[in-house]
């Protein structure tokens, strides 16, 4: 909002609304002795002058038979006030518009042109019905029962809303492969692949979590027995060198 858009030249007397103001509150904007000046109609402050420019509305404004000859207006500084706090107003304005942007992408295994190319990958269904599709084949080792794994995963509902992530968290999870530290689905979807490899893993829910998982700000709710979808990323194993 502009200086000029909360002054007028004339010494009419006309009633706004200000963003500023209390909620149904009308300012009115005159010209004394030259001065603009702005008044507010519900409680007049602080003003000095006489009304020998503000003509004939200002019987109608104040419902008076006379003019006194002094009328509380706002002083020099309220007006500054109103001035600067018109601009922060305005100015804090364009913030509100970005807050309805897009919220940030988070890190993912997969990106989008790893989606178009998965399209055309042949899925693969195990005995347990656990199915994958492999993102990269790694040329690594794969983990022998028992020995612990360093393994990045993006964990989704079906919908693709994410509820767990080690990228968001910075570092890779690690635990012993086979030995029922993490859901059946990802054991077995891990066993089966090599350091270096990526893979995504369509976790039927017997094979996922049998009590579900609470949501959290930003997490949706996992139901008991429901699929889940984990993109995961086998890093290397602790204590096994390259074959």
């Amino acid at each position: 909002m502009s200086l000029q858009s909360i002054t007028m030249s004339s010494s009419s007397l006309l009633s706004w609304a200000h963003p500023l103001l209390p909620f149904g509150s009308r300012v009115a904007r005159t010209s004394i002795n030259g001065h603009h000046q702005i008044v507010h109609t519900n409680k007049l402050i602080n003003f000095e002058g006489n009304c020998s420019d503000v003509n004939l509305g200002c019987q109608a404004f104040f419902r008076r038979g006379k003019c006194d000859d002094e009328v509380s207006l706002l002083s020099r500084r309220n007006v500054i006030s109103l001035i600067f706090g018109s601009l922060a107003f305005d100015f804090g304005s364009s913030h509100v518009i970005g807050a309805g942007l897009p919220p940030e992408e988070k890190p993912k295994i997969c990106d989008d042109a790893c989606e178009k190319e998965l399209e055309n990958v042949p899925m693969m269904t195990t005995e347990s019905g656990l199915q994958y599709k492999d993102i990269k084949v790694g040329e690594g080792p794969s983990p022998p029962i028992g020995f612990q794994v360093a393994a990045n995963y993006v964990a989704m509902v079906p919908t693709g809303q994410i509820f767990d992530s080690s990228l968001e968290k910075g570092l890779p999870y690690i635990f012993r492969v086979g030995s029922g530290q993490v859901i059946k689905g990802l054991d077995e979807g891990i066993l089966s692949m090599k350091v270096g490899g990526k893979r995504r893993l369509y976790i039927p829910g017997s094979l996922a979590f049998p009590k579900g998982l609470n949501s959290a700000p930003g997490r949706p709710r996992v139901a008991p027995n429901s699929p889940v979808t984990f993109d995961v990323s086998l890093e290397y194993i602790p204590g096994l060198e390259d074959e």
